[in-house]
């Protein structure tokens, strides 16, 4: 018993020491890590009267300390910033879908100014602006070495005045110029439109209005479209969708989906990492879909795109996306200015972290080149038809078909003649459809036949038999 209560006693001195002697240099170190802090904030108001007292100008306090700030946060990340009274309330206009502008998104690599995306019907999109592409200059004036905030100040000016950018486009030999004029920017957040048989929704941003916006153009489109059981199915198109608002990122993927993660965050604090779940109904109602990205599409869009990527809800059509995967939080910190920093990651509901990395398509779709006119072919010079065919055989066997099976085949070649137009106007949107198309057919063979085509595939007519010969 002696022992036990010896060994007992040890123990207890043993842990005593031994927290001592951890605990010892623990509070240690956290003195000299506030030490350090301090000697550093001194250094800062040091050079900060020496600024004021010595500089060739006497500089402006406020702006001083402001750029200071900003400093500290942007050497963070690309994303994080200080956000002055007029940059603050700009942010929360444009979250509800009105500014001043040029359209486009902008973000800062290596010191350069980068395009993520231009706006739809904006003067940049009509100007030809790309996603990725470098601005160099404004009306003549470099902005090399120029904050990101200071070189978009550049970019502002009265609505109607014109702009000329000066942009480095890869593939091209040398930089060109871009004239603008400068416009208010209304953002139309969701596009519908109908092509064959497929719904085509274009999402350009991610604001307070997109979910209910898509709600409503998504059902005027199907009813455009003759009713649910006519489509045969959905392209959401976020192609140049530079993001946006996170509750409105969840809002859209949970209006493809029934159940599941939708996306989730992990910052420096596990404690704090949080999950979004999506709920039971489906505006699609169950019917195939293909999302449509490429390059300029970033932040909300990826996540979207990753949720319906995983869940399989829908195949990803085009080009990777930018690769923004991270959250910013912003916090005020006066009445009228705050800060943008970043607090965490998303992932994807298969555990993916955006950052960086963007989203694969699952089939992948570069949006060609329009060559230039001058290599453009000449127009035909023949008006004849060279197709070859038996229907352009002379004294071929004509076919007697029913009234309704003419008028559907007519309407199919008419859906496929339609498809090929677009492919000249937009590739990847003709690609999309054409995917949802083949998911029909595959849908149409695993399923019931249509009343329409019955007598084709059942044979009846063919001589009593039903046989039909291949005889080539």
């Amino acid at each position: 018993m002696k022992h036990y209560l010896i060994a007992g006693i040890g123990g207890v001195l043993a842990g005593a020491l031994v927290t001592t002697q951890i605990a010892g240099p623990l509070v240690a170190q956290e003195a000299g890590r506030n030490v350090s802090v301090y000697e550093q904030l001194e250094l800062f108001g040091n050079v900060f009267e020496r600024i004021r007292s010595d500089y060739v100008e006497a500089p402006d306090d406020k702006a001083l300390i402001e750029a200071a700030i900003n400093g500290m946060l942007t050497s963070l990340d690309p994303h994080s910033g200080f956000l002055s009274a007029d940059a603050y309330s700009e942010m929360r206009t444009q979250t509800r879908g009105s500014f001043g502008g040029l359209g486009i998104e902008v973000s800062q690599e290596e010191g350069m100014v980068k395009v993520v995306s231009p706006i739809d019907d904006t003067p940049a999109a009509e100007a030809g602006v790309q996603s990725g592409d470098l601005i160099t200059h404004v009306n003549g004036e470099s902005l090399l070495g120029l904050t990101l905030d200071a070189a978009v100040e550049m970019m502002r000016g009265p609505v109607g005045s014109e702009i000329t950018i000066t942009i480095l486009r890869e593939g091209e030999t040398e930089p060109f110029d871009l004239t603008m004029a400068r416009d208010t920017i209304k953002l139309t957040v969701v596009r519908t439109r109908v092509e064959g048989n497929a719904v085509v929704l274009r999402v350009s941003t991610f604001n307070d209005e997109t979910y209910d916006a898509l709600q409503t153009e998504l059902a005027r489109a199907v009813e455009e479209a003759g009713g649910i059981d006519k489509v045969n199915g959905f392209v959401l198109d976020l192609r140049n969708n530079p993001g946006g608002l996170l509750n409105q990122a969840i809002a859209v993927s949970d209006a493809f989906l029934d159940a599941g993660e939708i996306v989730s965050t992990r910052g420096r604090d596990a404690a704090e990492s949080e999950r979004w779940n999506a709920e039971a109904g489906d505006l699609a109602e169950g019917k195939p879909m293909v999302v449509l990205i490429n390059g300029g599409s970033a932040s909300a869009s990826e996540i979207v795109t990753g949720a319906l990527q995983d869940h399989r809800r829908a195949i990803v059509v085009g080009e990777k996306s930018f690769g923004k995967g991270s959250v910013q939080t912003v916090m005020p910190v006066t009445a009228d200015s705050g800060i943008r920093l970043t607090t965490a990651r998303y992932y994807t509901p298969s555990g993916r972290s955006i950052q960086a990395m963007g989203i694969q398509p699952d089939i992948l779709v570069a949006q060609p080149r329009r060559a230039p006119a001058s290599e453009e072919g000449d127009e035909a010079r023949s008006a004849s038809s060279f197709s070859r065919s038996e229907a352009e055989l002379r004294g071929a066997l004509g076919n007697e078909v029913s009234d309704d099976q003419r008028e559907l085949m007519e309407r199919e070649a008419a859906e496929l003649a339609a498809t090929a137009a677009l492919r000249d106007e937009d590739y990847q949107l003709a690609y999309a459809v054409d995917v949802l198309k083949g998911l029909a057919a595959v849908s149409f063979r695993a399923g019931q036949v249509p009343a329409a085509v019955t007598p084709a595939v059942t044979g009846e007519g063919a001589g009593g038999g039903g046989a039909a010969s291949t005889n080539g």
